[in-house]
């Protein structure tokens, strides 16, 4: 991201980018039946339940990646990364509508891009998580990460109540506060 290292001029030039644009090249699904989709939601999760449903099977599914967002982290931002069996959770930082404003890149380009995640009500606070596998249940994986969103009943308990609920994630201690005040 943001490396230049990337050239559409030259990646619209392969045979690969040239065969899908004239509808030539047989796609990923037809060729090999491997398949993807986005999971997005801006609730976020109950940890114990999340939790519970990474350490279920994922039938049919060979990778995954994002980012995820708990109730009980309200301000951090969950790394998930999976390849095959082997998973990786880690603390990816913070959401920007937890960082106080005075403390954002002042960048044209970032204020773009910011804008566009951007929702009223939860800021960049979302879930997104890409499934790439042969054979998966979409339908059954949607239904999977919605039963682990909180409950409108728990949304209304509000902020204070998530934090005290049970989560076996790691700990990640440390405030924004905390963060900025490394960065001086």
């Amino acid at each position: 991201m943001g490396t230049g290292r990337f050239d559409f001029e030259v990646a619209k030039q392969s045979k690969g980018w040239q065969l899908t644009l004239r509808d030539d090249g047989a796609s990923e699904v037809e060729e090999y039946g491997v398949s993807s989709f986005v999971y997005r939601s801006r609730r976020p999760f109950h940890p114990q339940r999340f939790f519970d449903r990474l350490n279920q099977d994922w039938n049919g599914v060979l990778r995954s990646k994002g980012f995820f967002w708990l109730g009980s982290k309200i301000d951090k931002i969950g790394i998930w990364s999976q390849a095959g069996r082997v998973a990786r959770l880690d603390f990816g930082g913070f959401w920007w509508a937890a960082v106080p404003r005075e403390h954002w890149p002042e960048s044209e380009v970032f204020q773009v891009e910011l804008e566009k995640k951007w929702n009223a009500e939860v800021g960049d606070c979302r879930q997104e998580l890409v499934f790439i596998g042969i054979g998966m249940d979409e339908l059954a994986i949607y239904d999977s990460l919605q039963a682990c969103l909180l409950t409108d009943e728990e949304m209304e308990l509000g902020i204070q109540a998530w934090a005290q609920f049970q989560d076996p994630f790691p700990k990640w201690n440390v405030s924004v506060d905390e963060a900025l005040a490394a960065r001086v």
